[in-house]
């Protein structure tokens, strides 16, 4: 059993809880998530590494609330266990000691963003990240990235923190200022990716961007996040997550990831009933 060392609400939907599980924080790396379930019962719910601790045997978690698991979820509270906690799974990111990187987290997005640019950080690369939200309460983790990073840019929809508008808005205007970056590390919905990847492929800026299909077993088996990358199949929970977002087809992506909408809206699992 799992333990649940820390428990905090950053917003009215996502969560952050620190886990005691000593061997996935010896052998993690960033870019890499784990399946947890609740209880025995439960269905099995990939999520990113958020961050880790070797030496406090921890691993950090960000989830938000959008169903019955993740609504579970976030009701176990500080000293409660969960029933299984596997990994490290997936590829961890190819850091590359570049001179200058943008890091571009939409969303909860911000959470498998983190460890990347931590990490970039503790190489001496020189960062820049943009945070974007629905409005102020929607940007996490800003704090972190403000301690890490030589400038935080932010834009919401609302235009309560930082810019009014997209991501994609302050990514335009930082080009045309004229900053030059190796590479740019994008983790977001699916359409933000696409549209970071279709500004920065004029430019031919290196992207990398992390895929979050449909995924059951997270080994691979079962066929369930294949995606295509470079006219070749790809399984996101092996081969992945991270990908060469050039090469990412994005419309395919999107269309598999809202195959099962209507089967989940009228889920009653655990609602009551045989």
């Amino acid at each position: 059993m799992y333990k649940i060392l820390e428990k905090e609400k950053l917003n009215e939907l996502v969560y952050r809880m620190v886990i005691n599980a000593p061997y996935v924080a010896r052998k993690c790396e960033p870019g890499q998530f784990v399946i947890l379930r609740v209880d025995e019962k439960g269905e099995r719910i990939p999520l990113t590494i958020a961050d880790y601790d070797r030496e406090k045997e921890t691993v950090t978690i960000i989830f938000q609330v959008l169903g019955y698991s993740t609504k579970l979820l976030s009701e176990k509270n500080i000293g409660d266990s969960l029933q299984d906690f596997v990994g490290p799974l997936g590829k961890a990111s190819d850091l590359k000691k570049h001179k200058r990187v943008l890091g571009i987290g939409g969303g909860v997005g911000a959470a498998p963003l983190y460890p990347q640019i931590k990490k970039l950080s503790e190489m001496g690369v020189e960062l820049d990240v943009i945070l974007g939200g629905r409005s102020k309460d929607f940007i996490i983790l800003d704090d972190k990235f403000e301690a890490i990073c030589n400038n935080v840019y932010y834009a919401t929809d609302d235009g309560t923190k930082g810019a009014k508008g997209f991501v994609t808005d302050v990514l335009k205007r930082l080009l045309e200022e004229g900053n030059k970056y190796d590479e740019v590390i994008a983790i977001g919905p699916l359409v933000m990716m696409k549209a970071v990847v279709g500004i920065t492929k004029l430019q031919n800026i290196k992207t990398s961007v992390s895929l979050n299909p449909i995924m059951i077993d997270g080994t691979g088996m079962c066929g369930g996040c294949r995606v295509t990358v470079g006219d070749e199949i790809k399984f996101a929970c092996v081969d992945g997550p991270d990908f060469d977002g050039f090469l990412v087809d994005f419309d395919e992506c999107i269309r598999r990831q809202g195959m099962y909408k209507e089967e989940e809206h009228a889920c009653r699992i655990g609602l009551g009933g045989d």
